[in-house]
C-alpha cells in the first residue's frame, strides 16, 4: 500500500468507529512510539527517540483534551491526573539516558488500554468517553497516528 492509500486507510478507520474504539486505538498508537523510543534508545538514535516520544505525547494531549470533564467525574479527573503524569515522565526521558521512565509510562498505558476495552463495553463509561462527535476527534487521531 503506498503512502496515500496508508493515509486514507488510516482516517478512515479513525472516522468510522465509536469514542471508545477511538480511545482505544489512541492508546495502541501512543504505546507504539514508546516502544519505537525505547527501541531508538537502546540504539542511540536521539533524532527517533525524540520524534517517537513527540508522537506519544501528542497523542496524549488529544486524549487529555478529549476527556468530559463536567460528565466525567472522578474518572474524567484522575485521568487527566494520568495524562499529565505520563506527560512529565516522557519529556523527562526525552532528555535523559533512563529508559525507566518509558518503561513505566509503557506500562501504566497498556495497564489502561486493556481496562479502556472493557470499560467500553460499560454504558456508564460513556460519561468519561470524549465529549464531541467522534470525528472531531479523529482528525487529529489520524495525523499522530
Amino acid at each position: 500500500m503506498n503512502a496515500y492509500g496508508s493515509e486514507i486507510y488510516k482516517q478512515t478507520q479513525v472516522t468510522t468507529v465509536d469514542k471508545g474504539r477511538l480511545i482505544i486505538i489512541l492508546y495502541e498508537g501512543a504505546i507504539r512510539f514508546i516502544r519505537e523510543a525505547i527501541k531508538a534508545q537502546e540504539n542511540g538514535d536521539i533524532p527517533l527517540k525524540a520524534s517517537s516520544i513527540n508522537r506519544a505525547l501528542d497523542i496524549i494531549a488529544e486524549l487529555n483534551q478529549s476527556l468530559n470533564m463536567q460528565e466525567g467525574g472522578d474518572i474524567a479527573v484522575n485521568l487527566r491526573r494520568i495524562y499529565k503524569f505520563w506527560n512529565d515522565h516522557l519529556l523527562k526521558a526525552k532528555v535523559s539516558r533512563d529508559g525507566q521512565g518509558l518503561s513505566d509510562v509503557e506500562s501504566m498505558m497498556i495497564s489502561l488500554a486493556q481496562a479502556w476495552q472493557v470499560v467500553c463495553q460499560d454504558p456508564e463509561a460513556a460519561k468519561a468517553t470524549p465529549k464531541e462527535d467522534p470525528t472531531a476527534l479523529s482528525h487529529t487521531a489520524a495525523r499522530t497516528l
